[in-house]
């Protein structure tokens, strides 16, 4: 059966369905980020499978979302040119592993952050914290995590701190190797100071995992490359996020040497946006590879806000829609600025928000970053701003529709959502009908009902 109803809002039930609405984009200059709906969330815990049976059938869905991810990637190879395919890590990865994961990043993260502060250096924008070498040895030694001896070997092996100086890119990249040990890895409890192993949930079958979540990714990231398409990782509930964002990364490591193929989305209703955006791009720049971000305002609000409070922990999202928007515009103005420098970058503008749409616009012409250079893109979902997205694309800016397709149970959870980041729908609804009704108007003033 082809979709037939939220007609505007979903393309249809399969890559067949769509490709008719694709090719008529495509020729008025909008180009397509396919996006297979399919997502997966924490359970209830009350499922009466053995961990055993569901491990197994976890996987075996993940391996068929991978083969769904294939068939997109064909799919948008023959019917948009320089065109995106959205992907999902809770559909490639069993949601608790990345639950897991993620707890791993952010206590390494805050750990960081905690020896920071014991140095003067609290509430220090991100690139701006550094931790003197010798301090941190010493105080790590302190801790009774490792001997010094170890502990410089640790260093040493990485080539982590020849400046004198350890900032967070530096620090993470000391977890890539403390991973590998069967030895556990000792850290203070934010809470009671007393040591507790940071891996402790990070075992031998977390590894399986994580190396089974990096092989779908390389499987899709080569599919893409030998098409010409590229993979735009999508962002999900902040408790996914921080694995969801290293994997990504990780997979730009070796994926986006000679172009950005792989890209990341940046959520700007997150308070820590800005310092997510910054490093990553540092990190980009350090490493030699190109840097390609989705920024997106988001899209979970309500049920983070709602998690916070049930687990009592702080409230990730920005206090007010005027704080995402000041956030969103810096993260986009930091990358924008940085592709004037000629470094690595890409970004696209995912909003409808029209003002936002200007100042791109307006900081494009005043850094001199032309829209040939196809290094700055627009994205809007299909259905909605189309009177932002077909001006664009007929004035030669690459923009993109957003285009959801795929079986009715599982797109519908992807159009509540969508509903939720979009409160102002009807407000824009109306006016895109008031803009047709005075264009019909004026064509029939003139005499040229049928011509522009």
């Amino acid at each position: 059966m082809k979709m037939t109803f939220y007609g505007q809002f979903v393309a249809g039930e399969d890559q067949e369905a769509i490709k008719p609405l694709l090719r008529r984009n495509q020729a008025f200059g909008v180009g397509a980020v396919l996006d297979y709906s399919v997502e997966e969330d924490l359970g209830d815990g009350r499922s009466r499978t053995s961990a055993a049976d569901k491990e197994t059938g976890d996987e075996a869905k993940c391996d068929q979302h991978m083969e769904t991810f294939l068939r997109c990637i064909d799919a948008s190879r023959g019917c948009s040119e320089d065109g995106f395919c959205a992907i999902k890590l809770t559909a490639l990865a069993r949601p608790q592993f990345l639950v897991c994961f993620s707890e791993v990043l952010v206590k390494w993260r805050r750990f960081f952050h905690q020896m920071a502060a014991e140095e003067g250096q609290a509430g220090r924008a991100v690139l701006d914290t550094k931790l003197q070498v010798e301090k941190l040895q010493e105080a790590l030694a302190n801790l009774g995590i490792a001997s010094k001896a170890e502990i410089q070997q640790w260093f040493t092996g990485e080539n982590v701190g020849t400046s004198g100086t350890v900032d967070l890119l530096d620090w993470n990249r000391l977890l890539d190797s403390r991973t590998k040990l069967s030895r556990p890895l000792l850290i203070p409890n934010r809470k009671t100071g007393q040591p507790e192993p940071l891996l402790s949930r990070f075992g031998e079958e977390e590894e399986q995992q994580l190396k089974r979540v990096l092989q779908r990714m390389d499987v899709l990231a080569r599919s893409a490359m030998e098409q010409g398409v590229r993979l735009m990782v999508d962002a999900e509930q902040s408790y996914f996020q921080p694995a969801i964002s290293r994997l990504a990364v990780e997979t730009q490591r070796r994926c986006n040497r000679s172009q950005p193929v792989i890209y990341n989305t940046h959520q700007c209703y997150l308070r820590e946006a800005y310092n997510n955006v910054t490093g990553d791009v540092e990190l980009s720049h350090r490493e030699g590879w190109h840097f390609g971000t989705k920024l997106v305002r988001g899209a979970y609000m309500e049920q983070e806000r709602e998690r916070a409070a049930q687990m009592g922990y702080e409230d990730p999202i920005n206090p007010t829609y005027e704080k995402t928007n000041e956030m969103y515009h810096r993260c986009l103005d930091y990358v924008l600025e940085k592709i004037k420098q000629r470094w690595k970058a890409s970004v696209m503008v995912a909003t409808h928000n029209e003002d936002t749409v200007k100042f791109t616009l307006h900081r494009m012409k005043e850094l001199g970053i032309h829209p040939s250079d196809k290094k700055v893109c627009f994205g809007q979902l299909l259905g909605m701003c189309d009177q932002i997205t077909f001006p664009l694309g007929q004035a030669g800016f690459p923009v993109y529709k957003y285009v959801p397709f795929g079986p009715v149970k599982e797109v519908l959870p992807y159009l509540s959502r969508r509903a939720q980041e979009n409160r102002g729908i009807m407000q824009r609804a109306n006016r895109e009908r008031d803009l047709l009704w005075k264009e019909v108007k004026r064509r029939l003033l003139s005499g040229n009902p049928f011509s522009p």
